[in-house]
Formats: structure tokens, sequence, C-alpha cells
């Protein structure tokens, strides 16, 4: 999918503000002068049609989403024993159990009824048959209150984009059915010019 740049997201960078508080003075300088006066209206025109500087391409809302499913907890009876990658387990700790994904891989797992939110790192397998998408260690299902809920719909998103590009690489043509992976493109702005505010001679 293309992404659009905002041109307006940020508002004009600081650079842009002060060209064009040059401007409204060359302005004032130019009195009755009709020719200047047109010149600046011009040059106010490009100014404000020109991206800011630290404008960056947007992404979709969903675009880091990877899948959305049911999330549980595992903590006590857990404790101190070994995880699936080898390392030993601290209800403490903030990690996880997902059936497929690499381990290492940090995810933020989000509550889809209040939007409270956990980052983990995946250790751990879940079963192949399990119903739910993600366990939680109980420090981690503690941040998002499933102490007392036990399960609740989540989230699973990825950092940033390589994170996307790297999963879809890991899992080539045989990508999980219920994970949704696909390459994100993003806009290449145009590189930001200067903007001359010097009045031609007539």
């Amino acid at each position: 999918m293309n992404e659009k740049l905002s041109y307006f997201s940020g508002g004009l960078a600081a650079s842009h503000l002060i060209q064009l508080t040059l401007i409204g003075i060359f302005i004032g300088m130019a009195g009755d002068n009709s020719g200047y006066s047109m010149w600046n209206w011009l040059l106010i025109l490009v100014a404000s049609l020109m991206p800011a500087e630290n404008a960056q391409p947007d992404l979709a809302p969903d675009a880091l989403l990877i899948q959305e499913g049911t999330a549980s907890f595992y903590g006590r009876r857990f404790h101190l024993k070994k995880t699936s990658n080898g390392e030993i387990f601290h209800m403490d700790s903030l990690t996880a159990a997902h059936k497929t994904l690499p381990f290492n891989t940090l995810v933020k797992v989000t509550r889809e009824d209040n939007g409270e939110f956990v980052w983990v790192r995946i250790n751990d397998r879940l079963p192949r048959t399990s119903r739910r998408i993600i366990d939680l260690s109980r420090a981690a299902g503690t941040q998002l209150g499933l102490l007392d809920d036990g399960i609740t719909k989540v989230r699973i998103e990825v950092e940033n984009i390589e994170e996307i590009d790297r999963l879809i690489e890991y899992f080539g043509d045989d990508p999980p059915a219920t994970m949704r992976l696909r390459p994100v493109d993003l806009a290449i702005g145009a590189p930001s010019k200067e903007l001359d505010t010097s009045l031609p001679e007539f």
C-alpha cells in the first residue's frame, strides 16, 4: 500500500515560520508598491505548501498489527521451569509463549476493551491446538489486568516495519494462517529546499 506524506501533520517547521515572518516584514516595507506586494504574497503561498522538514511518511493505523485473538497468562506452577528456548521461566519477567513467532521477538500486546498494553519477549511455545494466540507471564498479565479476568481479547503488534519484513522472510511461503503479514511500502518524500526570501531588483 502506498502512504501519502502528511504535509500539515506537524504544522510548518520552525525555519518556515521564520521565513514567513521575514516575508511579512518585507511586505510592510514594500508599502503600497503593488509589484513587491504581489511578489511577497506569492512567496507566502509557496512557503505554506512546502512540507515541514520533520514530516515523515504516515503508517496506516494497523500497519504493524500481525494478529488478533485471545490472551491468557501463566505463572506459579511454571515458575523456574525451562521454557521452550531453554531459558528458565520467571513469572515476574515480561515474557510470553506463542505458537509460531521466532524466539526473542518483541511484541506489543494490547487489550481491545480498554487499550492497556504491555511489551513482551517471546521465549516459550503454546501448544498448536491452543485456542489462545499468546500466553503471558504473570507480570505481563498483571499489567494487562488479567489476574481477575483470566483471558481477554488482544491485538499483537511488532515495533517497526523492519520487523514485519523479518517475519515475512522467516516464515517464507508458509506463514501461519491466523497471522497477517504484508509488506509496508512508504512514500519517499522529495528533499526539502531552503526558501529564497530575497527580493528581485527591478
